[in-house]
């Protein structure tokens, strides 16, 4: 067991299976000694557990843990590709989309899930850049999509 997956154990978390691509796209792709993971989706077990607008039908405090999930996912992504996740010199770059009631402005917020569980799992590695952009809707009607890029030290 890698040491992120010792500590995402200690945080009583577990690594999941990569969720299948529900269209022509691969979850992950490696480029030089980046890896950059599709738009991951709060999938667990193959379902989402919640649908609609944040601000709407889902609360933020709701979606900030769909948020989390969705990293979560990310980092299985990332080890599909990385072989490790011991690799991750540090994540560069985490975008996140929250499909948005026409009011609700609290995206930073809910992207906080993503960013936060980073922190947690990689230390200073997990510290990024980051975009939390408000959409109409994403597929699947998920409350959330979040997408990382990490750099990988050699191996």
């Amino acid at each position: 067991m890698s040491a992120v997956e010792a500590r995402l154990a200690e945080l009583g978390l577990t690594l999941p299976a990569v969720v299948p691509p529900l269209a022509a796209y691969q979850p992950a792709v490696q480029s030089g000694v980046y890896v950059y993971t599709s738009g991951q989706l709060p999938m667990v077990d193959g379902k989402l557990p919640v649908t609609g607008k944040v601000g709407a039908e889902v609360t933020p405090e709701e979606a900030k843990q769909l948020a989390r999930t969705c990293a979560l996912n990310a980092l299985a992504a990332v080890k599909s590709v990385a072989g490790d996740l011991d690799r991750i010199a540090r994540v560069v770059k985490v975008v996140g989309f929250i499909a948005s009631a026409p009011d609700f402005t609290g995206q930073p917020a809910v992207l906080n899930g993503a960013s936060e569980l980073l922190g947690e799992v990689l230390g200073d590695k997990g510290v990024h850049a980051r975009s939390a952009v408000g959409v109409a809707v994403l597929p699947l009607d998920a409350p959330v999509e979040v997408e990382v890029q990490v750099e990988l030290s050699a191996l």
